[in-house]
């Protein structure tokens, strides 16, 4: 196993005169945006140990604190930023043509949303509050306490729209209600517990850490799992969370989900095709963001269970004719989602190695045995 660390896998780097062809084509309108108009810093998000202690910078135009997180296709799907409220301050208000969903890091405040056509609301948040701003209403942030700084992260798909008008002032300055999007309904940021399948019908969880979810035994492990689609956006976010001595079955797909530790400790496993798997540990606050069809695994290798949010662009998902993701879907029928009985000896064994530092012992036995009634035959392999 290798130790996390290089941001691309080794065979897509090419030679530097390669490189040089296409030199005047790695800035974006985006990228420039941010550095030049917004002077802030671009890092990598494929793995950031710890959202709640990374630096940031003065963001003069919000009047805050930020700092911005690439993945390996941000220039043609979802970004990521880290935004800081100082005590008793607020940020600038602003609207814009692009959407985003927000995650509160640390802190407690407010946010105030309303359209062109006076509609009005303010809603309080604290830890572990999710919500997202209705397309191109104009919204501002309030810090709550007088001594302690707001922190949240955000997901967003400012590049796409940015690289296609490359003009600011008619990304951010447009007069234009999307009614269908937010129309000044009282409870729209009103906390709901309805759901359809996985989904859970709300504009605002309150506490992301301790929401209910739905059991997931398609994602092997016992675990649980919700989804959402806030504001009606076409990013959206999902939750899952698995139990002690337990880890997720290996998956791939799209570029973009950011995942969120909200709680336990472990590691996730990640690769290109062809490469040996990457060790990445994680604690609360980590974020990780799988490159684009790079093969993944999570592990809980604490003593209690563990829980990540994933924020992504819908283009994330492949889907089969009936809708269904393929990272959810059976390797052994075309999909994109390893069983646990065709995963090697190496993982398993890392698993018991690493639980064993926590005099912990793996549960999975239960999960390797569940799995078999429904598992499809294997493919035949045709002879030479």
């Amino acid at each position: 196993m290798a130790d996390g660390g290089n941001t691309e896998g080794s065979k897509t780097v090419v030679s530097d005169e390669m490189a040089k062809k296409f030199a005047s084509e790695k800035e974006t309108p985006y990228t420039k945006w941010v550095r030049e108009t917004e002077g802030l810093d671009i890092i990598s998000s494929l793995y950031v140990p710890n959202l709640y202690t990374v630096a940031l910078k003065p963001w003069a135009r919000r009047e805050g604190k930020g700092l911005f997180l690439n993945h390996d296709a941000s220039r043609t799907s979802n970004d990521c930023y880290i935004c800081e409220i100082d005590p008793g301050k607020k940020l600038a208000p602003q609207r814009m043509l692009f959407e985003e969903m927000i995650m509160i890091l640390s802190g407690r405040g407010s946010t105030s949303v309303w359209n062109d056509a006076g509609d009005r609301i303010t809603f309080e948040w604290g830890p572990g509050a999710l919500f997202a701003i209705p397309l191109n209403c104009s919204h501002q942030h309030f810090n709550a306490s007088g001594k302690d700084p707001v922190r949240f992260v955000a997901v967003t798909n400012a590049p796409p729209m940015i690289n296609v008008y490359e003009d600011p002032d008619f990304v951010f300055g447009t007069a234009r209600d999307f009614k269908d999007r937010f129309n000044g309904e009282p409870d729209y940021f009103s906390a709901k517990s309805e759901t359809e399948g996985f989904k859970l019908i709300t504009n605002f969880v309150p506490d992301a850490v301790n929401l209910p979810l739905i059991m997931a035994k398609e994602r092997g492990a016992g675990g649980g799992h919700i989804r959402f689609n806030f504001a009606k956006s076409s990013m959206n976010a999902h939750i899952s969370q698995f139990p002690v001595g337990t880890y997720k079955k290996c998956h791939r797909h799209g570029p973009g989900a950011h995942v969120i530790i909200l709680s336990g400790e472990g590691y996730s496993l990640m690769w290109p095709e062809g490469e040996e798997p990457r060790h990445y540990p994680w604690e609360v606050g980590t974020l990780i963001v799988p490159p684009n069809m790079w093969w993944h695994q999570h592990f809980n290798t604490g003593p209690t269970p563990s829980r990540y949010l994933a924020f992504k662009y819908e283009g994330v998902a492949v889907r089969n004719s009936q809708g269904v993701p393929k990272s959810w879907i059976s390797a052994r029928i075309g999909g994109d989602q390893v069983d646990y009985a065709d995963e090697s000896e190496e993982v398993r064994s890392m698993f018991t190695d690493a639980l064993a530092k926590h005099d912990l012992e793996s549960d999975m036995a239960q999960f390797y045995d569940a799995e078999v009634p429904d598992l499809p035959p294997k493919p035949v392999v045709a002879a030479e």
